[in-house]
Protein backbone atom coordinates (compact mmCIF):
# COMPACT_ATOMS: atom_id res chain seq x y z
CA UNK A 1 0.00 0.00 0.00
CA UNK A 2 1.49 3.41 -1.13
CA UNK A 3 0.38 7.22 0.09
CA UNK A 4 1.60 10.19 -1.14
CA UNK A 5 2.26 12.93 1.55
CA UNK A 6 3.76 16.41 0.20
CA UNK A 7 6.39 15.48 -2.33
CA UNK A 8 7.32 11.62 -0.31
CA UNK A 9 5.74 8.64 -0.48
CA UNK A 10 4.44 6.36 2.42
CA UNK A 11 4.74 2.57 2.28
CA UNK A 12 3.30 -0.18 4.00
CA UNK A 13 4.71 -3.46 2.94
CA UNK A 14 5.25 -7.39 4.14
CA UNK A 15 8.81 -8.81 4.30
CA UNK A 16 11.92 -8.69 5.97
CA UNK A 17 13.78 -5.41 6.89
CA UNK A 18 17.06 -6.38 6.57
CA UNK A 19 16.19 -7.24 2.90
CA UNK A 20 15.52 -3.09 1.83
CA UNK A 21 17.32 -1.59 -0.28
CA UNK A 22 17.15 1.98 1.24
CA UNK A 23 19.52 5.07 2.55
CA UNK A 24 18.77 3.80 6.16
CA UNK A 25 16.81 1.25 7.92
CA UNK A 26 15.58 1.29 11.49
CA UNK A 27 16.38 -0.60 14.16
CA UNK A 28 13.80 -1.23 17.28
CA UNK A 29 16.80 -1.33 19.96
CA UNK A 30 17.36 -1.44 23.45
CA UNK A 31 19.01 1.11 25.75
CA UNK A 32 22.48 -0.59 25.47
CA UNK A 33 21.89 -0.67 21.39
CA UNK A 34 23.24 -4.44 22.22
CA UNK A 35 22.17 -6.77 19.84
CA UNK A 36 18.82 -8.60 21.11
CA UNK A 37 15.94 -10.92 19.72
CA UNK A 38 12.78 -9.87 17.06
CA UNK A 39 14.19 -7.01 14.80
CA UNK A 40 17.16 -6.00 16.51
CA UNK A 41 18.90 -9.85 16.10
CA UNK A 42 17.97 -9.52 12.59
CA UNK A 43 19.47 -6.35 11.77
CA UNK A 44 22.54 -7.49 13.88
CA UNK A 45 22.97 -10.41 12.35
CA UNK A 46 22.73 -9.25 8.88
CA UNK A 47 24.87 -6.53 8.74
CA UNK A 48 27.64 -8.73 10.88
CA UNK A 49 30.10 -7.96 14.26
CA UNK A 50 30.66 -4.86 12.97
CA UNK A 51 27.33 -2.81 13.61
CA UNK A 52 27.84 -4.41 17.60
CA UNK A 53 31.16 -2.97 18.03
CA UNK A 54 29.96 0.73 16.66
CA UNK A 55 26.99 0.17 18.98
CA UNK A 56 29.43 -0.53 21.97
CA UNK A 57 31.89 2.54 21.24
CA UNK A 58 28.15 4.69 21.57
CA UNK A 59 27.70 3.32 24.31
CA UNK A 60 23.35 3.56 24.89
CA UNK A 61 20.49 5.30 23.80
CA UNK A 62 17.56 6.67 25.48
CA UNK A 63 13.95 6.10 25.42
CA UNK A 64 12.59 7.98 22.88
CA UNK A 65 16.15 9.09 21.00
CA UNK A 66 17.99 7.41 17.74
CA UNK A 67 21.42 6.74 17.10
CA UNK A 68 22.72 6.08 13.43
CA UNK A 69 25.58 3.19 11.99
CA UNK A 70 27.32 2.31 9.21
CA UNK A 71 25.04 -0.84 7.74
CA UNK A 72 28.05 -2.93 7.05
CA UNK A 73 26.66 -5.77 5.13
CA UNK A 74 23.46 -5.06 4.82
CA UNK A 75 21.76 -2.86 1.25
CA UNK A 76 21.06 -0.06 3.41
CA UNK A 77 24.26 2.29 3.85
CA UNK A 78 23.05 2.97 7.56
CA UNK A 79 21.03 1.78 10.70
CA UNK A 80 19.35 4.20 12.47
CA UNK A 81 18.52 2.77 16.11
CA UNK A 82 16.29 4.50 17.69
CA UNK A 83 14.67 3.04 21.20
CA UNK A 84 10.91 3.03 21.73
CA UNK A 85 9.11 2.65 25.33
CA UNK A 86 8.10 -0.59 27.02
CA UNK A 87 4.27 -0.28 27.15
CA UNK A 88 2.98 0.32 30.75
CA UNK A 89 -0.88 1.96 29.76
CA UNK A 90 0.97 5.42 31.03
CA UNK A 91 0.24 8.33 28.70
CA UNK A 92 3.77 8.88 28.20
CA UNK A 93 4.00 5.78 26.66
CA UNK A 94 2.39 7.46 23.23
CA UNK A 95 4.69 10.41 23.56
CA UNK A 96 8.36 8.33 24.14
CA UNK A 97 6.84 5.87 21.22
CA UNK A 98 6.51 9.41 18.78
CA UNK A 99 9.35 10.22 19.90
CA UNK A 100 12.01 7.64 18.86
CA UNK A 101 10.05 7.72 15.11
CA UNK A 102 10.38 11.38 14.95
CA UNK A 103 13.88 10.92 16.61
CA UNK A 104 14.87 8.48 13.18
CA UNK A 105 13.35 10.28 10.73
CA UNK A 106 15.22 13.82 12.00
CA UNK A 107 18.68 11.76 12.11
CA UNK A 108 17.77 10.49 8.90
CA UNK A 109 17.26 14.07 7.45
CA UNK A 110 20.02 15.59 9.08
CA UNK A 111 22.56 13.35 7.46
CA UNK A 112 20.53 14.25 4.57
CA UNK A 113 19.21 10.57 3.77
CA UNK A 114 16.25 10.25 1.78
CA UNK A 115 14.69 6.93 2.36
CA UNK A 116 14.42 4.79 5.35
CA UNK A 117 12.68 1.83 6.37
CA UNK A 118 11.32 1.32 9.91
CA UNK A 119 9.40 -1.83 11.49
CA UNK A 120 6.94 -1.79 13.89
CA UNK A 121 8.60 -0.03 17.10
CA UNK A 122 7.58 -1.66 20.10
CA UNK A 123 5.11 -3.79 19.38
CA UNK A 124 6.73 -6.63 19.50
CA UNK A 125 8.37 -7.84 23.26
CA UNK A 126 7.99 -4.66 24.73
CA UNK A 127 4.22 -5.28 24.30
CA UNK A 128 3.07 -2.09 22.42
CA UNK A 129 -0.51 -2.99 21.45
CA UNK A 130 -0.76 -3.04 17.27
CA UNK A 131 -4.05 -0.96 17.39
CA UNK A 132 -2.68 2.17 19.63
CA UNK A 133 1.02 2.05 18.09
CA UNK A 134 0.23 1.73 14.11
CA UNK A 135 -1.54 5.36 14.29
CA UNK A 136 0.85 6.65 16.25
CA UNK A 137 3.82 5.56 13.69
CA UNK A 138 1.68 6.32 10.87
CA UNK A 139 0.66 10.29 12.20
CA UNK A 140 4.08 10.94 13.27
CA UNK A 141 5.93 9.78 9.89
CA UNK A 142 3.24 11.61 8.13
CA UNK A 143 3.93 15.08 10.10
CA UNK A 144 7.74 14.55 9.63
CA UNK A 145 7.41 13.92 5.94
CA UNK A 146 5.68 16.96 5.82
CA UNK A 147 7.65 19.68 7.56
CA UNK A 148 11.11 17.84 5.98
CA UNK A 149 11.03 17.71 1.80
CA UNK A 150 14.40 15.88 1.80
CA UNK A 151 12.73 12.78 2.71
CA UNK A 152 11.19 10.98 -0.19
CA UNK A 153 10.23 7.75 1.23
CA UNK A 154 9.12 6.31 4.50
CA UNK A 155 8.93 2.07 4.03
CA UNK A 156 7.05 0.30 6.83
CA UNK A 157 8.03 -3.34 6.67
CA UNK A 158 5.60 -5.55 8.55
CA UNK A 159 6.92 -8.86 9.21
CA UNK A 160 3.30 -10.39 9.44
CA UNK A 161 -0.13 -10.57 8.13
CA UNK A 162 -1.67 -9.24 11.46
CA UNK A 163 1.00 -6.01 11.94
CA UNK A 164 0.19 -5.21 8.36
CA UNK A 165 -3.61 -5.28 8.94
CA UNK A 166 -3.11 -2.80 11.96
CA UNK A 167 -1.22 -0.58 10.06
CA UNK A 168 -3.88 -0.42 6.99
CA UNK A 169 -6.24 0.29 9.82
CA UNK A 170 -4.33 3.07 11.11
CA UNK A 171 -3.46 4.69 7.74
CA UNK A 172 -7.31 4.67 7.00
CA UNK A 173 -8.26 5.97 10.49
CA UNK A 174 -5.54 8.77 10.60
CA UNK A 175 -6.66 9.70 6.66
CA UNK A 176 -4.18 8.69 4.95
CA UNK A 177 -5.52 8.08 0.86
CA UNK A 178 -4.15 5.13 -1.30
CA UNK A 179 -2.07 6.14 -4.85
CA UNK A 180 -1.51 4.01 -6.94
CA UNK A 181 2.39 2.15 -6.90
Amino acid sequence: MRFAIGNAALELIRGNIVEQDVDAIVNAANETLAPGGGVSGAIHRAAGPELADECARIGGCPTGEARITAGYRLKARYVIHTVGPRYSGNPHDAALLASAYRSALMLAASHGLQSIAFPSISTGIYGYPLDQAAPIALATCRDVLLSHPGITLVRFVLFDEETYRAYDQAAQTIGLTPVEA
